[in-house]
């Protein structure tokens, strides 16, 4: 069902993480709003994520918002990183939090479809 008034007058842009892309698109076509899905990787710990690219307009603004909230979930893995000095290469699991989403909103001057 489109939920979606008007005309799309932002892009929200939102990088989560590759186990919660299934969950979101579902969620965000509840929805109704247009999506385009590109495939990333994190610059850190160079983790598959997906990029989503959400035409919305300030109406439906929260209801996207708390979508992405509810299905994209931080998680906490170990990164073996090798102690420095150390006599043998015994990796340390070091706890990192990943996850969640990283959201932008811009405002669209112009939109055509065809």
């Amino acid at each position: 069902m489109n939920k979606l008034i008007g005309k799309i007058d932002q892009i929200m842009t939102a990088v989560i993480q590759e186990q919660d892309v299934d969950l979101t698109i579902k969620a965000l076509g509840k929805i109704g709003v247009p999506i385009t899905r590109l495939a990333s990787a994190g610059g850190f710990l160079g983790r598959r994520n997906s990029t989503l690219f959400i035409g919305i307009n300030e109406q439906i603004r929260e209801e996207v918002v708390l979508a992405l909230q509810n299905s994209c979930h931080q998680r906490v893995e170990y990164l073996a990183i090798p102690l420095e000095g150390s006599p043998m290469p015994m990796p340390t699991p070091i706890p990192v939090t990943v996850g969640g989403a990283t959201v932008f909103t811009l405002p669209v001057d112009k939109y055509e479809e065809f």
